[in-house]
């Protein structure tokens, strides 16, 4: 294995995941809005479960069961600050999902 490889592994094994709060936009204006303690993950987790046609938020599996793919998209909100503790960034999640979701007048994940 060259260097180069394992300093890109280290490097990726060694970074800080980002929380935050995050929106999958999907036909006719429809919005659902989540979070995440790991932001850079959440939106293949969520691709794989609706494209398996097993999502658990059912009214989302829908609207991507009825449309195809093209028609949604993935938007991060908001990014925690990564120095917040973990007590306090559960609260901060809770408190900013609830904002968004009122800003947007969204369904939850």
């Amino acid at each position: 294995m060259s260097k180069a490889r394992r300093a890109a592994i280290a490097a990726y094994k060694d970074r800080k995941p980002s929380a935050g709060i995050f929106a999958l936009r999907g036909p006719a204006g429809a919005v659902w809005v989540g979070s995440s303690v790991t932001l850079d993950t959440i939106e293949n987790r969520h691709g794989f479960t609706l494209r398996q046609g097993s999502h658990p938020n059912k009214a989302l599996q829908a609207a991507w069961t009825s449309a195809d793919e093209g028609a949604f998209s993935f938007e991060v909100l908001e990014r925690l600050d990564p120095e917040t503790s973990e007590i306090s960034q559960s609260r901060l999640l809770k408190e900013r999902l609830a904002t968004w979701q009122a800003h947007l007048g969204a369904h939850k994940l």
